[in-house]
């Protein structure tokens, strides 16, 4: 009898979870183009990767390459995307496994991060400035020794996220169980608590509207197979960032975030110095200062560029 109950309580545990499972995709819906814009479709590798561009095509093209995460989207830069708009031609993408992207069942690796940010920038931009975050800043300090490049932006890079847990992808990747425990990491209060710990110095700038966005990005069909590789470590990069920054010959500027803890400012002191860089540091600011300074960091980002251009005349 106690077996039979046993296993009564397993089955009804487990198609309670199918059932909640399917309920969180189906509320989450379609999931909407936040950026003003005109939206375009990148075929790579038989994946169809959503773009938006604004700003004027005579202007200098500036890449934006949003940080990886369960939720991760083009709507990082949203609080940024129109101000850069009015001076450069802007190209934000979604990358593949991500919001409005396809996002096949894939093993995503941060190989195939970078190959396609080659790709991308390669076929879609002209020379451009690319703008990466977190992560993502590796991937395109990879790819920029392989395609042209105008200059590096990177927003608190880091080529080191979690230990390698390769059981932990499988696990997430299971269609009832990892469905399951990926959506537990992707709740909405979840995501708040990302964004409150690590990614805003003021909890009061938080968006209920970027949090909701977030929340449906991640509960779009196949959206626990790019997140599963980044919570197992697995798309942490082979290649020291120091050193491969240090080898490149695309002008690179570093921007931090002074209270940043998740990748702290000490980090980014350490990585200008070893690879001899400019460190902007932007105050009341951790891990998106884009985001929580819009303003700010698009004077930043036009001064760079000018003061780039400026030495590319002399």
């Amino acid at each position: 009898m106690k077996v039979r109950t046993l296993l009564g309580a397993a089955a009804g545990a487990v198609g309670a979870a199918v059932v909640g499972n399917r309920l969180l995709a189906k509320r989450a819906g379609d999931l909407e183009n936040p950026l003003p814009g005109v939206e375009r479709t990148f075929r790579w590798r038989g994946i169809e990767v959503r773009y938006t561009v604004a700003g004027d095509p005579d202007d200098q093209d500036v890449l934006l390459l949003h940080g990886i995460h369960a939720g991760a989207s083009s709507n990082e830069f949203e609080p940024v995307f129109e101000r850069l708009a009015e001076h450069y031609h802007v190209v934000a993408v979604d990358l593949p496994g991500f919001a409005r992207s396809e996002r096949p069942p894939l093993v995503y690796s941060p190989t195939l991060y970078a190959e396609f940010v080659r790709d991308f920038a390669a076929d879609v931009t002209d020379d451009p400035v690319v703008v990466a975050s977190s992560l993502t800043g590796s991937f395109a300090a990879d790819a920029a020794g392989e395609t042209d490049v105008t200059a590096l932006v990177l927003i608190c890079p880091t080529d080191e996220t979690a230990p390698e847990r390769p059981w932990l992808r499988t696990l997430v990747r299971t269609p009832i169980v990892g469905t399951t425990v990926y959506n537990l990491l992707a709740s909405k209060p979840s995501i708040r608590y990302f964004y409150d710990r690590d990614g805003y110095y003021d909890s009061a700038a938080i968006d209920d509207t970027e949090v909701a966005y977030a929340w449906k990005g991640a509960h779009q069909p196949g959206s626990r197979y790019a997140p599963a590789s980044f919570v197992a470590g697995t798309l942490d990069p082979d290649v020291d960032l120091a050193t491969k920054l240090a080898e490149l010959e695309v002008p690179t500027t570093l921007v931090w975030g002074r209270d940043a803890e998740l990748v702290p400012l000490r980090e980014g002191r350490d990585l200008a110095e070893a690879a001899d860089l400019e460190l902007v540091v932007i105050d009341y600011a951790t891990q998106l200062p884009h985001a929580e300074h819009p303003e700010t960091f698009a004077e930043y980002l036009s001064a760079e560029l000018t003061s780039a251009e400026t030495d590319v005349g002399e």
